[in-house]
């Protein structure tokens, strides 16, 4: 590969794009000078030739010197918190703080900054470092500046240093049941597991099992499915991800139901919906939401009682503008389609020319789609309030995705904030060679400093609002990011970084006031500084067991003592098939299938028999599984029945010192079918595959909670990590 030019090379320094990484074998890659020069084309930087690189250089240092104040600083509790100001070379500069509650502070000392002045404009401006008192209190404050005669000011976000457990869960280890809602239906739902759904499955969990937490896929808004327009059904490729699916309503949980005169049309739409359910062997969100839409319409018409309609308008208040423009673009959506770019352009943009005369001509349209997402407000308050009534410590813990629909509401109202010509995805690893591509636009770091993190800051708010914990999928992407051009394959992209103090610091920040554990998705490909520094933030990392190998010594399985403390683990997760699924090799002969095995399928299946063999050894060799014959084949796992290879799995995992263990419903009921796999769209039915039994009949919610295999797993989870009594 030819040698990339210093200028391009200082120019990918400046804005945090790599030049060059290691790859999941540790082996050195450089990245092609064209992956260079369409990322920072995506930061609208210029750079296809040294004259352009020269002028891009010069124009970022002279944007860094016109700034009199950092555009958001970021401290941590306990840590002093040190920032720069610019003001006219031998100006005096004040500097004061005025915190969120109006508070204003002084005490801001200046301290020494040798930095010679910067010539720009005809005028000498000097640089000036000063240090915030101690005992600022976590939040969002303003840091101002005055000199020369002009003020200005800037964000401060004051985070805590530790995050932690919150308190009510105290020191002792704590389990929970990990759902795809979807997939969990119910014989009240409308064939498509719901919050009441959600609601139930927590209560069961906590009352009959003792669980504390209950851990959903990403709840997020999908696009409106209209004809021709089906909903997107990975629930990781949101249209937004500050906003909930409807979907997930349960329609006669709202108030307004008991004052409905219809009531016996919306009662005939379920039944219909849940007759269709019974014949198809899938998933039908589309014929779902469709039966939904007409029953929340008649709905949304039933006059509300004085108290209610003040409470709507106090969430419309408190959620604002976003709220107008996710609603917007929902009705717009439904009448033009989920892909904005194909719209008429006067609308293409939320502050088009066309878009008010839209508004006002379709008014109760987006007062519909506002109205969805109050009642979904208080349908999740409500999910979380009996979760934690019946027992909970956390109760339910959300998901939060990587990103959102590149053609989605979100990248149409916050177009400036995402970048555009590159999506965000994941570099070659083991488990998926060719890379991944998830066709989804990347937060600009700069774009998001320059605002304050006020779009990230409002996701992070969202999620956590009804909530007592968020996993966040990938939570790696809040360090450093891989960007691939558009058109170009995984393996062609690099990885482009973020301010991780400020994006940690205000995950954290926002879990701290909301009381939530945070769990990060950190899998895959890492910097091994990265887990700790989660560690030492107090936010949790994700162990899956069939990953957990002892890479210092032999390759095989990592011992049970030896696994991360600060941890959210489990068995499996919602990539790979069900624990029953995996045993019987099901990931291989369903990658096989679809092409997308690197090596021949027989050796993929030799290394697949090797590591349950070795896995297998590890149970035997704590005394979870016995051994089971004697010709040399023991430790086979069809040598034992799936049920006891799962409980033995289950309390190995208890053995570990990880604080929090996620069981999944899956295994509970003995499902083989894995809900996605990565690196297919249509070729495999991803997020459409109900919830089923061992014989791979529909099992519904009823059935799980009396269903022996399930309780006999939550109890062997339960007394694994009750401490024996004094």
């Amino acid at each position: 590969m030819t040698e990339l030019a210093p200028s391009l090379v200082e120019l990918a320094r400046r804005y945090g794009i790599a030049t060059e990484y290691a790859d999941w074998t540790g082996r050195h890659v450089p990245v092609p000078e064209s992956t260079l020069m369409a990322v920072l084309g995506a930061l609208g930087v210029e750079a296809a030739d040294e004259q352009q690189r020269n002028a891009a250089l010069s124009a970022h240092r002279r944007a860094h010197w016109a700034r009199r104040l950092p555009p958001t600083i970021v401290g941590r509790t306990g840590a002093q918190t040190k920032f720069w100001v610019h003001v006219t070379h031998g100006d005096p500069a004040e500097v004061w703080l005025q915190l969120e509650d109006g508070t204003v502070l002084g005490g801001v000392q200046q301290v020494d900054n040798f930095t010679p002045p910067f010539g720009l404009d005809g005028r000498l401006v000097g640089e000036a470092s000063f240090v915030l008192p101690p005992g600022v209190p976590l939040g969002y404050h303003r840091v101002h500046l005055r000199s020369g005669g002009t003020e200005t000011s800037t964000a401060l976000i004051m985070t805590p240093d530790w995050l932690g457990l919150p308190e009510r869960l105290g020191a002792r280890r704590a389990w929970g049941m990990a759902a795809q809602l979807y997939s969990v239906r119910s014989r009240q739902s409308w064939g498509v597991g719901d919050l009441t759904d959600l609601t139930d499955l927590a209560v069961w969990s906590a009352c009959r099992h003792g669980a504390d937490y209950v851990l959903v896929n990403p709840l997020h808004a999908a696009a409106p499915s209209g004809p021709g327009t089906p909903m997107e059904p990975s629930p990781y490729l949101p249209t937004s991800r500050r906003f909930f699916n409807p979907l997930y309503l349960r329609v006669e949980a709202i108030p307004e139901f008991a004052d409905l005169f219809k009531r016996s049309r919306v009662r005939r739409l379920r039944s219909d919906v849940q007759r269709r359910a019974r014949r198809v062997d899938a998933v039908d969100r589309d014929g779902a939401w469709a039966a939904k839409r007409e029953a929340l319409k008649l709905l949304h018409e039933v006059p509300r009682s004085a108290g209610r309609q003040l409470a709507y308008a106090a969430f419309c208040d408190r959620e604002g503008r976003a709220l107008d423009d996710f609603a917007t673009w929902c009705a717009l959506a439904e009448k033009y389609g989920g892909d904005w770019r194909r719209w008429p352009e006067p609308v293409q943009h939320p502050d088009g020319e066309g878009v008010a005369k839209f508004v006002r001509k379709n008014a109760g349209a987006v007062d519909f789609h506002r109205w969805l997402q109050w009642q979904l407000d208080e349908q999740l308050a409500a999910a979380q309030s009996q979760a934690v009534r019946a027992g909970m410590a956390l109760g339910v813990m959300h998901d939060l995705a990587v990103g959102v629909h590149p053609y989605g509401a979100d990248a149409w109202a916050m177009r400036e904030t995402l970048a555009r010509g590159v999506t965000a995805g994941a570099p070659p690893d083991e488990f998926n060679q060719l890379g991944q591509d998830w066709s989804q636009p990347p937060w600009r770091p700069d774009r998001l400093d320059e605002e304050e993190y006020l779009p990230f800051r409002a996701v992070i708010r969202a999620v956590l609002r009804h909530a007592g914990g968020v996993r966040i999928d990938h939570i790696i992407g809040l360090f450093r990011l891989w960007w691939i051009p558009e058109g170009a394959p995984p393996t062609r992209g690099t990885y482009v970084r973020y301010d991780h103090e400020a994006m940690i610091g205000i995950v954290a920040l926002e879990a701290h006031r909301a009381g939530a554990v945070v769990v990060g998705e950190d899998l895959g490909t890492v910097e091994p500084w990265v887990r700790d520094y989660l560690l030492l933030r107090g936010l949790l990392g994700t162990s899956i067991l069939w990953f957990e190998l002892d890479r210092d010594g032999n390759g095989g399985p990592l011992p049970a003592e030896r696994w991360r403390e600060y941890c959210l683990s489990s068995v499996t997760t919602h990539d790979l098939p069900p624990t029953a699924g995996y045993l019987a090799g099901d990931h291989v002969r369903l990658r096989e299938s679809l092409g997308l095995l690197t090596r021949p399928a027989e050796e993929e299946r030799a290394a697949d028999r090797a590591e349950l063999a070795a896995w297998m050894a590890e149970l035997r060799r704590v005394g979870l599984l016995g051994e089971v014959s004697q010709d040399g084949s023991a430790g086979r796992p069809d040598d034992h029945d799936p049920e006891s290879v799962v409980l033995a799995l289950y309390r190995y995992v208890c053995r570990t010192p990880s604080r929090l263990v996620g069981v999944a419903l899956t295994d509970a009921v003995g499902d083989r079918r894995t809900q996605n796999q990565p690196g297919t769209t249509d070729e495999y039915p991803n997020w459409r595959v109900p919830l089923t039994g061992p014989d791979g009949d529909p099992i519904m919610l009823e059935d799980v909670f009396t269903d022996a295999r399930a309780a006999a797993l939550a109890e062997a989870v339960r007394s694994a990590l009750t401490p024996p009594s004094s």
